[in-house]
């Protein structure tokens, strides 16, 4: 099993179990989370905690993403004289690419940070061995239900930051013009086509999975002490947003097939 260790950097080789053991750790996931009994009451408690307080500041950043972006675009799409295209190409950026790629960053330092420092704390305080011991399916009830809250949170707030989003544009379009709610929206969801929003939700679902499955690793394999556990938060984040740019990079193309 080590042979490959013989002419392989050390590097590429550390990367390669690492990626196996990633692996492997997403298949037990299937396998607990398809495996009755299911922890509802847990699942739904970490929607709360993962999702909806993390609505504040995927709000906020959204918000001023969607300003800044139509501020910026005024003046040179004045020079041609298409102001009036700043709503469909806002909406286009905001739907296609900068909501879910900039939720799933954010979340990615907020919530995959979080659960890596919340299971690594359980690991090295044994916790999740305690919870064996007593009988408890650990795993089911720390992983599965924190990587299906993640899994179907983050489109929810991908959905919401869209909005807030597109109501950031609209105020930046009236910052120094005026312009209706009414003919921004009418101007801005007419220029998304059903494929956006499809191919928007599906990466989404990936991107939620992503982040789950890496926090809940780098926290379940934790060195002991504090330092492990800081270590753990900080790797998730950076193996969660590698992942977000890498599954986005994926989506493109294959939406690029259909379109």
């Amino acid at each position: 099993m080590k042979d490959y260790q013989s002419f392989l950097p050390k590097h590429i080789s550390q990367f390669l179990e690492s990626a196996g053991a990633l692996t492997r750790f997403t298949g037990k996931f299937f396998k607990e989370a398809f495996t009755p009994p299911h922890e509802w009451k847990e699942i739904f408690k970490q929607c709360y905690n993962l999702g909806v307080k993390s609505l504040s500041l995927v709000g906020i950043s959204a918000f001023i993403i969607g300003m800044v972006l139509t501020i910026q675009a005024k003046p040179t799409m004045a020079e041609f004289g298409a102001v009036s295209f700043i709503p469909a190409m806002v909406s286009l950026s905001i739907i296609r690419e900068i909501g879910p790629v900039l939720t799933a960053l954010i979340c990615a330092g907020k919530i995959g940070s979080g659960i890596g420092a919340e299971l690594g704390s359980m690991k090295v305080t044994e916790q999740l061995d305690a919870m064996a011991v007593s009988g408890t399916r650990a795993f089911n009830y720390t992983v599965v239900t924190r990587v299906t809250a993640t899994t179907f949170m983050i489109p929810v707030l991908v959905f919401y930051a869209d909005i807030i989003g597109l109501m950031g544009s609209w105020f930046g379009m009236n910052i120094d013009s005026s312009m209706s709610l009414r003919l921004f929206l009418r101007q801005a969801l007419g220029a998304v086509l059903f494929i956006d929003i499809v191919s928007a939700t599906v990466k989404s679902f990936f991107f939620g999975l992503a982040i789950g499955i890496v926090g809940c690793y780098k926290g379940y394999n934790a060195t002991k002490g504090t330092v492990g556990v800081g270590k753990a938060a900080n790797s998730a984040v950076v193996v969660a947003s590698l992942l977000v740019f890498i599954l986005d990079m994926i989506a493109v193309q294959i939406t690029q097939l259909f379109m």
